[in-house]
């Protein structure tokens, strides 16, 4: 029988996901965001990549109903079949590294939803702050307890933004994305090309790219964008498994590559 992903609907989902998204829902407003990217996006700390690989065996992300592995693995995982596919080795690094904001619960606090304890800032589906919150998110019955669904500058369906604004003008619910595309973005050492940064930037933005929604704000530039990102979601979902790998295994072939566009220095984070 063929493996079904990302069911929320599932009996055996666990109440954790659920009160996981219900938090979520709850907490990220337009000011929440607003003071995360003031608080984390300092660029004041360096580690070495596989140092921060190391880190995610620490990590199960509580919003997965699929995987309850450390997170490391998965990024090995959605490596290793873009490898198998021949994919080009650029893609083949953003599968290795497209999770790795997931480092933020190390200067996380359960405060922010940013710990190990409490994921509601760091992981999960992504969604649009600023304008109305749309039914194709998981669990649409919780995007009343958003406080700025009460006021009318941002719960009307365009709210801050200008019709056709496009992806980039938008502001994201804060999470290990956008984090991890900021650090980059920072790193002066990165190559990666746009589709890579976009498959890191948008890659959990489900209800735009699986659901359809926001179409009034979308420009002109982001049907290649969402070519991208179903391109690349093929491997961040359907290779989820119970096989494990240790790091060091593939490290010797992932090395070269990520030196290739990230540079051999510390990235700031």
């Amino acid at each position: 029988m063929e493996k079904t992903f990302r069911n929320y609907q599932a009996a055996d989902v666990s109440v954790a996901v659920r009160e996981h998204y219900r938090k979520m829902r709850k907490n990220q407003t337009l000011d929440y965001v607003t003071r995360m990217q003031q608080k984390y996006l300092t660029y004041d700390k360096p580690m070495d990549l596989w140092d921060a690989m190391a880190h995610l065996n620490d990590l199960i992300d509580v919003s997965d109903p699929d995987l309850d592995l450390p997170n490391v693995q998965h990024l090995i995982q959605s490596a290793e079949a873009i490898r198998e596919d021949n994919r080009p080795d650029w893609m083949q690094l953003v599968g290795l590294i497209h999770d790795l904001g997931k480092i933020m619960f190390l200067w996380g606090c359960d405060e922010d939803g940013t710990s190990q304890a409490e994921q509601w800032g760091m992981v999960g589906d992504v969604f649009v702050v600023g304008c109305a919150l749309p039914d194709s998110c998981v669990y649409p019955e919780f995007n009343k307890l958003n406080p700025d669904m009460a006021d009318e500058k941002y719960n009307s369906t365009k709210g801050i933004y200008k019709e056709g604004c496009g992806l980039n003008a938008l502001t994201l619910a804060w999470g290990h994305d956008e984090y991890l595309y900021q650090v980059l973005k920072n790193h002066d050492q990165n190559t990666l090309p746009e589709a890579g940064m976009a498959m890191i930037r948008f890659h959990s933005f489900y209800p735009w790219h699986s659901g359809g929604s926001y179409s009034e704000l979308l420009g002109d530039n982001d049907a290649k964008y969402l070519a991208w990102i179903r391109d690349f979601n093929k491997y961040d979902l359907y290779t989820k498994s119970n096989k494990t790998y240790e790091l060091d295994e593939i490290k010797d072939y992932y090395q070269p590559i990520a030196e290739k566009y990230l540079g051999g220095q510390p990235i700031f984070w």
